[in-house]
């Protein structure tokens, strides 16, 4: 169920026919929400949503040739995945999208060590996806990022 892609238009333009709809809406809304600074991305051969080389050259610590991650979504066997470092980095935020989450969806929450799983598509709460998005910007993410890898 991954969709292959060497751009971020071929990754959307392969999502399984099942699943188009609803990712292309994640990624759209994720894109009018982004802060300024982060930009749509191959990253880790997924969609990802990154901070350039041109604001932070040193890239991710794991891969340097690789942008900073910041967030991504995955089409998987059995569900559109959103992935969002900051909300695993930062306690505050992770509690905030956890409260908040039952708000926005009837489904129970689905959420493991490094994503939130959506199995029902029709339950996707963009709206709440869109918010959190704009609770980090460019400057927070690379400031938290590096205060956790000096630790």
């Amino acid at each position: 169920m991954k969709a292959e892609g060497k751009t971020v238009e071929e990754i959307l333009m392969n999502i399984p026919e099942d699943r188009a709809e609803p990712f292309n809406k994640l990624h759209d809304v994720i894109m009018r929400n982004l802060p300024k600074g982060f930009e749509a991305a191959i990253s880790y051969g997924g969609l990802g949503y990154v901070v350039p080389h041109s604001i932070y050259p040193a890239g991710y610590h794991c891969k340097p040739s690789e942008p900073l991650p910041f967030a991504g979504i995955a089409s998987q066997k059995n569900s559109i995945n959103f992935y969002h470092m900051g909300m695993y980095a930062d306690p505050k935020l992770f509690d905030w999208f956890v409260s908040e989450y039952p708000k926005y969806c009837n489904q129970k929450l689905d959420i493991g060590k490094s994503c939130v799983r959506f199995k029902k598509f029709e339950e996707i709460p963009y709206k709440l996806i869109g918010e959190l998005m704009k609770k980090m910007s460019v400057k927070d993410w690379i400031n938290m990022y590096e205060k956790d890898l000096r630790k």
